[in-house]
């Protein structure tokens, strides 16, 4: 089964609230796990790998903390993802490096499972920080609307 694990979900969290933040200084670990419900434990054992994946900027002193190193429209799922998990494989036989299974020259596998790498691999890269900070707003604004009112006002820009 493919999965991603707490690891890569809690890792997502937390640039997506530094993705937030963007432009705004650097933010506490105690302050992200707070904000969105990661054990702050966890996560001070995940930023030390997004920051030698170039994800995030570690800053020291006082007013320390962590940033994002780039925009937000730069950072994918997909990145975030792999600098915590390591490759994102959904089968031996869907690999880069052609490795794979002793069955790879006649086994339908190969065909199969790197389809639904590329797909994996293409979903995840397309879903980035800003499109997540974009579709929330317009959820919690959806949220908020009242029953029979339509959401087309999210268009206006309202």
């Amino acid at each position: 089964m493919f999965k991603v694990s707490s690891k890569g979900r809690y890792a997502v969290k937390a640039v997506y609230e530094l993705a937030l933040h963007a432009g705004r200084g650097p933010l506490t670990v105690s302050s992200i796990a707070h904000a969105q419900n990661i054990p702050e434990q966890y996560l001070e054992q995940l930023m030390p790998l997004l920051k030698r994946a170039g994800l995030v900027v570690g800053m020291r002193g006082a007013q320390g903390g962590y940033r994002l190193a780039g925009c937000p429209e730069s950072v994918s799922v997909r990145d975030v993802v792999a600098a915590v998990e390591g490759p994102i494989v959904v089968a031996e036989c869907a690999t880069d490096d052609g490795t794979g299974c002793a069955e790879m020259d006649w086994c339908i596998g190969p065909d199969v499972w790197t389809r639904v790498q590329e797909a994996v691999d293409d979903a995840m890269s397309q879903i980035t920080m800003d499109r997540l900070i974009m579709e929330q707003r317009g959820f919690q604004r959806t949220k908020l609307s009242l029953p029979g009112e339509s959401a087309s006002f999210l268009s206006k820009g309202g």
